[in-house]
């Protein structure tokens, strides 16, 4: 049932991690979009974990609020300038970075995109992700499948991550729609869509406070929206409060993608119905051995076959499974959370 695929600024807050003197001087960077969603946090503390254990110096960043790219750009020149070997990057904006990531790589940094595929994706060296339309799609078909007969004349707000579409949104909401069984128009952007059942596309910047204020002006347009797609699950802990706050908490199907363990909790309370599991820690620990290998003898890292990304895994967590969508329960999902 686990989809989990097993593999062996400054204006900017940035913090050192392990620096052990390993003798080979290999260093590298994480740049992530902020320091306090704790998907973000995790990241760096599997990059961290796993660099200490390869005695790689690791400098860490992060911008002030998820979009903050000008803070990632003077990060990715901090980090050629100090002579890294490579950059793990999860970007804020995934066109505007392309530039500064080639010149990283023209002096001969790996840099490889965590989460959040550039736009093009080939802009980076690789991509170790969560297959995030797939994480999008799951939630789809369970929020259809949960509400049968009903999705026909559903009512759905759609919570996104910014108004830029950065590729990682844009995957999540395509992939929810499909799911539940909605025509996209553009699968590289959301909001032009025509089906009736959406209510709104509101931005949330990935947080708590986005997500309220985003839930508030969609129930201003519909105020019997019943199903709620969120980016993450900051995200639906902001929307949950706003449908609270009406007294509508207990009556409106919130699904979300990240699988932290607060998010798994928050499907074991009942505020959120599904959630897609993510495992950044992975990503970043593959990430630093990645750059450990490309600093030893410049091997690049591998696709997953078929794919044009390194396949980090998904599963989803629902509180109450259905028939015919794959998932695992709140037990299982707190025992992966977040690895």
């Amino acid at each position: 049932m686990n989809k989990l695929l097993t593999a062996s600024a400054l204006a900017l807050v940035a913090s050192t991690g392990a620096s052990l003197a390993a003798g080979h001087g290999t260093s590298a960077c994480l740049i992530t979009k902020t320091d306090t969603n704790p998907f973000f946090v995790k990241m760096r503390e599997g990059a961290a974990a796993k660099a200490e254990e390869l005695g790689i110096t690791l400098k860490s960043y992060a911008g002030k609020i998820d979009g903050d790219n000008e803070a990632q750009v003077a990060a990715i020149e901090t980090c050629i300038a100090d002579g890294a070997s490579g950059i793990l990057l999860t970007a804020s904006d995934t066109a505007a970075i392309v530039p500064s990531v080639q010149q990283a790589r023209d002096a001969g940094l790996l840099v490889i995109a965590l989460d959040t595929p550039l736009d093009p994706i080939d802009a980076a060296n690789a991509t170790f992700a969560t297959d995030n339309f797939l994480a999008g799609e799951l939630i789809g078909q369970y929020a259809a499948a949960k509400l049968g007969d009903a999705a026909a004349d559903a009512k759905i707000a759609m919570l996104d991550l910014a108004i830029s579409q950065p590729t990682v949104g844009v995957l999540r909401d395509q992939g929810f729609l499909t799911g539940f069984g909605i025509d996209t128009v553009d699968v590289n952007k959301w909001g032009d869509e025509t089906d009736e059942r959406i209510i709104c596309n509101e931005v949330t910047s990935g947080n708590e406070e986005g997500g309220r204020t985003a839930m508030e002006n969609c129930l201003a347009s519909d105020p019997m929206i019943n199903v709620v797609y969120t980016i993450n699950e900051p995200a639906a802990a902001g929307a949950y409060e706003a449908l609270k706050s009406i007294g509508r908490e207990n009556d409106v199907l919130i699904v979300s993608v990240d699988g932290g363990c607060p998010g798994v909790q928050n499907v074991a309370d009942g505020v959120i119905g599904a959630t897609s599991q993510q495992y950044p820690l992975l990503m970043a620990s593959l990430g630093i051995e990645a750059i450990a290998q490309f600093a030893k003898d410049g091997t690049l890292p591998e696709n997953t076959p078929g794919k044009n990304f390194l396949d980090t895994g998904v599963s989803l967590v629902a509180g109450e499974a259905v028939d015919g969508v794959e998932s695992i329960d709140v037990t299982k999902g707190k025992e992966l959370c977040w690895g």
